[in-house]
């Protein structure tokens, strides 16, 4: 894809929205970047999982967990053990998804979006 200055500033954008998202209410990644950049940049749905997958090598987040850590939101000890089963997760599920067509693999996100967003709708 070529990187002329619209796309720069609309994946910088993007990743504002999602940054913001995420520190406002926990999410960005999934839900919003890979969307964004299949919909709109027209990414192929293994690109943009990867592609968002990459972002967390970074410690992007760390100013967003500073703020809940110092206000007592934060729990290290959970946390983590999260990083533990993310670290094998994500090794597996790559691994899973780089075998599936990208139908396929667009349809599990599309479910897996919807089937959250209807339980949290219903959720008291």
């Amino acid at each position: 894809m070529k990187m002329d200055v619209t796309i720069i500033l609309g994946i910088i954008l993007l990743g504002l929205l999602a940054g913001y998202l995420s520190g406002l209410v926990g999410i960005g990644g999934g839900i919003v970047m890979v969307p964004v950049l299949v919909l709109l940049f027209g990414f192929t749905q293994h690109k943009a999982q990867g592609t968002t997958l990459a972002l967390l090598m970074i410690p992007v987040g760390i100013f967003g967990v500073m703020n809940y850590y110092k206000t007592g939101n934060v729990d290290v000890k959970t946390a983590l053990l999260l990083c533990c089963g993310f670290v094998l997760g994500s090794y597996l599920g790559s691994k899973t998804a780089i075998t599936l067509s990208q139908e396929t693999l667009r349809k599990v996100f599309a479910i897996l979006m919807f089937v959250v967003a209807v339980k949290m709708f219903f959720q008291k």
